[in-house]
Formats: C-alpha cells, structure tokens, sequence
C-alpha cells in the first residue's frame, strides 16, 4: 500500500504551470512539523509534493505561502539528469485530495449605514372597519 497523509504549512505560494500539453501542475512544499518533546525546540520536515489537473488549479486559487494545508496522495520516486549531466533522484507526494487545514480567517465587517425610514412601510392603524 502506497499512501501518504501530511499536514502542514506552505513554504511559499503556488505557482500554476502547464505542461507542453496544456495540462495544469504545480510543485509545492509543505514544512511539517515534527513531534518533540517537552521543552525542546520545535523541528519541520520540508516535504515536496506535486499536483495535477484540476488539484493543481484548486490549489494555486485557495492557497498562499503559510497557509496551513492537508495533502493526501501517493509517494512517488522519479530520476532524471540534469543540465550538468548529473543524475538526480527525486522522492515526492503526488497529491491526489487536498484540504483546508484551517478555517477561513474572518474578514473584516463592511461598512454599512445605519438604517433610515425611507422605503419602510408603515403600519396602518387598526381603528378602522375593514370589509375583508
């Protein structure tokens, strides 16, 4: 079985690329912290993830540098060469869901006016005989 579950924080915002095919991808990183114990400092695992298609659109539109995100999805291995010629091995999530890993932080209030009378109705008084 080959499933990786991280939450975490975004090291820098998305960028939305296309593929010489026209399909959507976008390399991310997410900083994930790891469990310490009492009293020592805090460590992260910096872990490089990529998305596709519409995943990869959904991301770069909600999601900015910081902001804390939950990636489910595959671990994948790949090599490649570089312009150098050296060969390079490269071990990331292939994300397949991605979610909010926090609530929407609430927008300031608007600026409304107060009320006025105009376009109220008023009440009609009651005193009167009404054949209805």
């Amino acid at each position: 079985m080959n499933s990786s579950n991280i939450i975490g924080r975004l090291t820098a915002t998305p960028e939305l690329k296309k593929t010489q095919s026209g399909t959507s991808v976008c390399s991310f990183t997410v900083a994930v912290n790891r469990r310490v114990k009492k009293g020592e400092e805090s460590e992260a695992d910096f872990i490089d993830c990529v998305a596709w298609k519409a995943t990869a659109e959904f991301l770069c539109k909600y999601f900015e540098k910081g902001s804390m995100i939950a990636v489910s999805g595959r671990l994948q291995t790949r090599n490649y060469e570089d312009k150098n010629g050296r060969k390079i091995k490269v071990t990331e999530i292939v994300a397949e869901d991605i979610s909010f890993g926090e609530s929407k932080k609430p927008k300031a209030e608007p600026n409304i006016a107060p009320p006025t009378d105009e376009g109220v109705m008023q009440e009609i008084p009651d005193d009167e005989d009404y054949p209805f």
